[in-house]
Parts: structure tokens; sequence; C-alpha cells
């Protein structure tokens, strides 16, 4: 595999690209500008799973789509992958191995984005443009995975490492059924709330770091759950698990994920739920691996 960070060369025909999963550990809602974005503040990890793009230079731009959610996953225009490559000004064929579930709140369209940048920037040499909100709010964090963990705010576009953070023990769980984004702020409430401390932790351990994230919120929750009731059964169903520590659900939803003291427990956790809930896409992870 070709490492995406690794230096451009201009020699290479292919790039084989990583595109991980996004958590958001806390979502606040601080604000709405006048022209209708909303202004967030989120401190965000990268999960051990993600999916996978194949990317090699190409006559004119084609996406091949593979893996398990491939049937559930837009096609044309209507693809951030396809848009991502047109935002470069490169044409290539790229084969989308996907693994995450569609629009559910894990950034897995923006991952795709940015992985398609930086596998056409390292085929290129092309740097990657500074202005990435034509590919959304969520495209500048993914852009950013070399920082580890990271605090974006503003509208999605100002993103500043989060250092010092420990790794997380995380289960995911979606009920494979697409949250709108749109719609989820569209039912919030309350629009104006308080952002996260101005100094983050740094230098703590998970325990330090989980009893901190209960402090905190995800503003979507609510208004997740009142369009979807089965984020709520995820929600109630993932805290009695065992040794769950934390539960929360990950940008809009319908992801949310549990947090746990060690892998083992994680993936006791994750076996459990994939054979009572046959329905539900269940994964054991990582957060903050790299």
């Amino acid at each position: 595999m070709k490492d995406e960070n690794s230096i451009p060369g201009h020699g290479d025909v292919t790039a084989e690209v990583f595109a991980p999963a996004k958590v958001n550990l806390t979502l606040h809602v601080t604000g709405q500008r006048e022209d209708g974005y909303h202004l967030i503040d989120s401190l965000v990890m990268f999960a051990d799973i993600g999916d996978t793009l194949t990317v090699r230079r190409a006559d004119s731009t084609v996406l091949e789509l593979t893996g398990p959610m491939a049937d559930k996953t837009p096609q044309g225009d209507d693809n951030l992958v396809i848009r991502a490559a047109k935002l470069m000004g490169v044409t290539a064929h790229i084969t989308l191995n996907k693994q995450l579930p569609v629009a559910a709140g894990i950034g897995g369209g923006s991952s795709d984005a940015a992985a398609t940048l930086r596998g056409l920037s390292n085929l290129t040499g092309q740097p990657i443009p500074k202005d990435l909100m034509p590919l959304g709010a969520d495209a500048q964090v993914c852009c950013a995975i070399d920082m580890g963990a990271a605090r974006m705010s503003g509208i999605g576009d100002r993103v500043v490492p989060a250092p010092g953070l420990p790794q997380l023990h995380a289960v995911l769980v979606n009920p494979n059924l697409p949250v709108s984004t749109t719609e989820v702020f569209r039912h919030l409430s309350n629009r104006d709330n308080a952002p996260m401390p101005d100094t983050l932790l740094t230098g703590c351990d998970a325990a330090e770091l989980i009893s901190w994230l209960q402090q905190q919120r995800n503003d979507l929750h609510a208004p997740a759950m009142a369009l979807e009731p089965a984020i709520e059964q995820i929600f109630k169903t993932l805290e009695v698990t065992p040794g769950c520590l934390l539960t929360r659900m990950s940008g809009s939803g319908g992801t949310c994920f549990g947090l746990y003291a060690d892998a083992e427990t994680a993936a006791s956790a994750a076996g459990r739920l994939q054979e009572s809930h046959l329905g539900w896409w269940v994964r054991a992870t990582l957060l903050n691996a790299s």
C-alpha cells in the first residue's frame, strides 16, 4: 500500500489511500450565520476502520464502487469523490471500496473526498486546494488526519490539532438507515449553545478524557432521535453493554458510539450487539490510532 502522506512522485501511476471513519466525540452548535451555515465546535478523532480508494490517472474521471456498501452509495456528481477530482482539476479512474455506511455521521463521503484529494496530490505533485467548503463542512478536518485528534470550529473551516490525547477503544453502531444532516439541523431547537472550553485537555489518560467528555454534548442528538427513532434504540442498547463508559452520537447521526476501557471489552460488546441486532452495522475500533 502506498503511503498517502509520502512525498509526491510524478512517476507514480497508482495511489492507494485509506479513508478512515471520522468520529465527533463532541459536537456543540454555537450559532448560525446569515447565509444559513451553522457554527460548530467539535472534537474529532479518526478510527482505524474505513474505506479504501485506489486512484490512477485516466483520460476521463470514472468512479468504480465495490464493497458491502457500494449499492447504497451515490454515483456520478452526487458522489463527493467525483466532486473532489473536479476540484483538483485532475481526471482519474477511482475505485472506492465502500465499507462505511452512507449518511451515517462518521464522515464517510467527506473522508472519501479527502482521500481522493490526497491520492491525486501524490500522483501529480499538485497541492490540495485550500478552500474545501465545496466538498462540505467535514472535508477540511478529513484532510487533516496527520493531526490525529483535531478541534474543528467555525463552519468546519477552522481545524487545529488537539495534541496529547490518548487512544480510545470504541464500538460504532449504525442502524443502516441514512439520516439527512439538513433535516437534523432544521429540527434543531436551539442554535446558540455554549462551545467547548477554550483550552482542551492534554496529556491525559483515557479515563480522564472520558470523564471530561461526559461534561460535553452533541447538540444534534435530540433532533436526530426525533427524526429517526432507531437512533434512540441504539443509544439505549449501547449504554447498557457491559463496560460501556460513555455513549454518544457522532455527527448528525445515525451512528452512535460507546467508549470502553480496553479492546477486549469493546470487542465483547460488539460481538453481543452483532448477535442480537442482525440488521445493525457494528464495528469495534480504536480511535486516535495513528
